[in-house]
């Protein structure tokens, strides 16, 4: 195998293709990137069993073949390469890489042994990267991190015709989004799967700058139990699938209040950062209390026993006076979360989830519900 390819274009390529692969694989070869060039086409996959990448590339082609090396170091070599053409040869179990006056001579492993990748599934619809990656951005902070509770650890994944839904929860805060994105057939339609949250924020993110990103997901939604997401940015075409996480998503939408009792328009930017301020003198997780009355709201942390803090903003706030209390770090991720210079914070009572949406947002597409911390008495 020999070809020579554009020194930003391979490190990319390569950047991409070594997301997938496992900190720890369970086999030598999870550990490698495999190369294949065939005609003037260069392909990096990456597998972890679990998710996998591939990214096509054009090359000057001298050879073709593949090869199969390690990709945390061919991902750490290409990034530090001179701006030069890069020169890559492989001679026997050996892989050269020679870039300007660098030279870099890397083991092989046998590619017999490397995993076949899953192809994409059959049906497809596309969406609007940006839009996708903000959306899952959005959605993906709620979702939990304990791997004994798979079902809490994905974002599901709804298909509704030309709408998708997206939702996370860890019990504690709940996100919901929704989108609008084109089936490529009735038979995508309709569909709901649990798509591990981790690897669906990196997909996403990674594709944003997509022209159109393709969601590419079996009829039903099951059948071969992967989703996969493609798009081509500058000539680039990336692909990436994730098997679908077997597991059942909690009934969220009965913890959507369809009514409340009051509601407080707030700027984002104060409020974010009064939070962050009066939650200094506690520990991380200790609650911050809000009070909200006519034209105020009053924050204070801490106690007799340690620091205490108060601040007080001025907010829009229609009903009765109401006492609650948040996790501090949940409330500034919904915050940080609403995309929009005023928040809407919609209460039914003290001890009842709250709903953060952006501003002048009936039916916003965007949600997120978040649990009040219980105070003593």
């Amino acid at each position: 195998m020999k070809f020579r390819v554009e020194r930003d274009a391979l490190a990319d390529a390569v950047t991409w293709a070594a997301r997938s692969l496992a900190s720890r694989p369970t086999l030598p070869v999870l550990a490698g990137l495999l190369l294949t060039v065939d005609g003037d086409q260069l392909r990096v996959s990456g597998f972890d069993l679990e998710a996998s990448t591939e990214v096509d590339l054009e090359v000057t082609a001298g050879a073709p073949g593949q090869a199969l090396v390690s990709g945390r170091l061919l991902a750490d070599i290409t990034r530090a390469l001179p701006p030069h053409p890069v020169d890559v040869t492989v001679d026997g179990s050996r892989l050269t890489i020679s870039c300007g006056a660098a030279r870099f001579t890397l083991p092989g492993m046998p590619v017999d042994d490397y995993p076949k990748l899953p192809s994409m599934p059959t049906t497809a619809g596309t969406v609007d990267g940006a839009e996708f990656a903000a959306a899952v951005g959005q959605v993906a902070i709620a979702a939990g991190r304990d791997d004994t509770l798979p079902m809490l650890t994905g974002v599901r994944l709804e298909i509704d015709g030309d709408r998708l839904t997206l939702a996370a929860t860890d019990r504690y805060r709940l996100a919901v989004r929704e989108l609008s994105w084109k089936p490529d057939d009735a038979t995508a339609a309709g569909a709901q799967v649990l798509v591990p949250a981790r690897t669906l924020a990196d997909a996403a993110k990674s594709l944003a700058h997509s022209e159109s990103l393709t969601i590419s997901l079996a009829a039903g939604g099951a059948g071969e139990g992967i989703i996969g997401f493609s798009g081509t940015n500058g000539g680039r075409a990336s692909r990436a699938t994730t098997r679908l996480l077997d597991a059942t998503f909690p009934a969220y939408r009965s913890l959507l209040p369809n009514e409340w009792a009051s509601s407080a328009e707030v700027a984002v930017d104060p409020l974010v950062a009064a939070v962050k301020r009066v939650a200094l003198v506690t520990d991380r997780n200790a609650p911050v209390r809000m009070e909200f009355a006519d034209g105020t709201v009053s924050l204070t942390a801490g106690g007799d026993d340690e620091g205490r803090a108060e601040e007080q903003l001025e907010v829009t706030y229609d009903g009765d006076p109401i006492t609650t209390a948040f996790n501090p770090q949940f409330l500034l991720d919904g915050l940080g979360a609403l995309a929009t210079g005023t928040a809407r914070m919609l209460f039914t009572s003290s001890t009842k989830p709250v709903v953060l949406r952006p501003e002048a947002a009936d039916g916003a597409e965007y949600t997120y519900l978040i649990m009040p911390v219980r105070l003593p008495g």
